[in-house]
């Protein structure tokens, strides 16, 4: 080999390395960043220099100034602030106790004080003077209910040797041979799967309360109920899933342990399958499985046709019949992920574009969410087609100039492949631009798994699912998760839905008695 050889190939040997000793830097930067930095996505905290490279952008970029109004006057800054800091108004602090109970309590004058200190004369009460409010905070207490039923007897018959005897009707407990009462479940459910409290820390707090209960006996508790009386309604509000058209679909993992055949290392997945924004009734659905399979979604989804919102795994693609739209939510998340620490990069510039035109489009999304679905989908069509067109030649041109394996680059090529599914929103009004829907849906399960951080068996984890749909669905639709599970543990048992399954779309969320006594509001019972 040659010298003027050999020192070509060191030289291009020296920029794979440096190519690589960046990309390694980059990628410990983001990891530090996922570990100590902060989680939020939000872009408002770019710094003034990163700002003025949107300056740059494609003119068609600037869709939304190019369609403000210019004879609208900015905004006061100054008025706007004042606004924002009045928070308190006169009255405020009356509305918002005036549907507790009130407890009067008047204090009185000793008696050494009720004469008048001029001529000892007894004085005479002529009012009362209103001196403030406070809040009382009662702490929970436990009681036992003693159940008993009234016998009667005819005596007429007794005596003709023929006795007859009636004996009162006894609600069904919610769970034979224990202790447990609907009050008592939908509490311990509301602990786990609203509050996040796990059943161990709940333990200690029965047992403040003079009360022995183990998280074994919790648990088992959990799963009669959620067996018995709760999945046959989540079943019911799954017929009610798949007759909508547009869905919302994520997962993540959960570790379960006892799975047959498996370590309790492995990794299992729960799913969240939820209906649109412009879907005919909220629901939430959650599904416990042992894999992350497209087998599962497409099992779970048999007889759905529509569209289903997802992010990029080709797991989805299993399932049939179906258009699948992909979040644009992910695709700026990628421009986040991959905006360098040093602004001196160059690769700063198309960061910042990508997150410049994710950002837009969500900003347009907001001015159309109250027009109709036809209404949407024109306006969407005049006013985001030419941008997107405007976004591919951009990003298929900078993808082309970037060096390959960085962030800049995984960000530009995951938005160049998944263009059709990122476009197919356009095809429907109704349609939504992310899956912000799902991965908020399924925020408080993974906020929960932080804390009770796995489920003991496949039994407890498909319980858990049900309970979670339940809860999820009911603040859906503005009902009280405690209430909607109270009431159903307390009334479904005894009830002959089996035999009679339309019973059950009287416990749908929706249903109109259930909103008059589940509502969330403050003043609902």
């Amino acid at each position: 080999m040659t010298f003027s050889a050999q020192l070509e190939a060191f030289e291009k040997r020296i920029t794979e390395l440096e190519a690589e000793n960046k990309r390694l830097h980059d990628t410990v930067a983001y990891l530090t960043k996922q570990l100590f930095g902060k989680r939020s996505e939000k872009t408002s905290s770019l710094s003034q220099g990163q700002v003025s490279l949107f300056d740059e952008l494609p003119p068609v970029f600037n869709e939304m100034e190019i369609l403000a109004d210019p004879k609208v006057a900015e905004p006061n800054l100054q008025q706007e602030a004042a606004k924002f800091a009045q928070k308190r108004y006169k009255g405020q602090r009356k509305d918002q106790i005036k549907h507790l109970e009130h407890v009067k309590k008047v204090y009185h004058l000793v008696d050494a004080g009720r004469s008048c200190k001029t001529c000892d004369t007894e004085l005479a009460v002529v009012g009362e003077e209103f001196v403030r409010s406070e809040l009382e905070f009662i702490p929970a207490q436990v009681r036992v209910i003693d159940y008993y039923r009234e016998t009667l007897e005819c005596r007429s018959c007794r005596k003709n040797d023929k006795p007859y005897m009636e004996k009162a009707e006894v609600p069904d407990p919610v769970i034979l041979h224990s202790l447990a009462s609907p009050s008592t479940l939908a509490w311990i459910m509301h602990q786990k799967f609203v509050n996040a409290i796990p059943l161990y820390r709940q333990e200690a707090e029965w047992q403040m309360l003079g009360v022995t209960l183990s998280r074994a006996t919790m648990s088992n508790w959990l799963m009669v109920a959620a067996r018995d009386w709760l999945i046959p309604v989540v079943n019911r509000l799954h017929q009610e899933l798949l007759k909508e058209k547009y869905l919302h679909v994520d997962e993540t993992p959960i570790q379960v342990l006892q799975e047959e055949g498996r370590k309790n290392t492995t990794e299992s997945y729960m799913w969240v399958y939820s209906t649109g924004q412009y879907g005919n009734h909220p629901i939430r659905l959650f599904e416990y499985q042992p894999g992350r399979g497209g087998h599962y979604p497409k099992k779970f989804l048999t007889g759905f046709t529509g569209y289903m919102h997802t992010d990029g795994y080709t797991g989805y693609d299993k399932v049939e019949k179906i258009i699948r739209c992909y979040c644009w939510a992910h695709v700026r998340r990628k421009f986040v992920d991959a905006l360098p620490k040093d602004v001196q990069s160059p690769e700063v510039t198309l960061a910042a574009q990508g997150i410049q035109f994710c950002n837009q489009l969500f900003e347009m999304e907001k001015v159309f969410r109250d027009l109709s679905q036809e209404e949407r989908y024109k306006e969407r069509l005049a006013k985001q087609m030419p941008m997107l067109e405007a976004f591919w030649a951009w990003a298929e041109s900078s993808r082309q100039a970037t060096p390959p394996k960085g962030k800049t680059s995984e960000a530009l090529l995951y938005a160049v492949k998944h263009k059709e599914g990122l476009m197919n929103y356009l095809k429907d009004g109704n349609c939504s631009i992310s899956n912000n829907l799902a991965e908020n849906s399924i925020r408080p399960f993974t906020i929960g798994r932080k804390n009770w951080l796995f489920s003991g068996s496949p039994k407890g984890a498909a319980a858990s699912a049900a309970i979670y749909s339940l809860v999820e669905t009911a603040k859906a639709n503005g009902l009280s998760p405690h209430r909607y599970v109270e009431y159903i543990l307390g009334d479904l048992p005894g009830i002959p839905f089996r035999q009679y399954p339309e019973i059950l779309d009287d416990y749908l969320p929706w249903n109109p008695d259930i909103q008059k006594k589940c509502s969330s509001s403050k003043t609902g019972k």
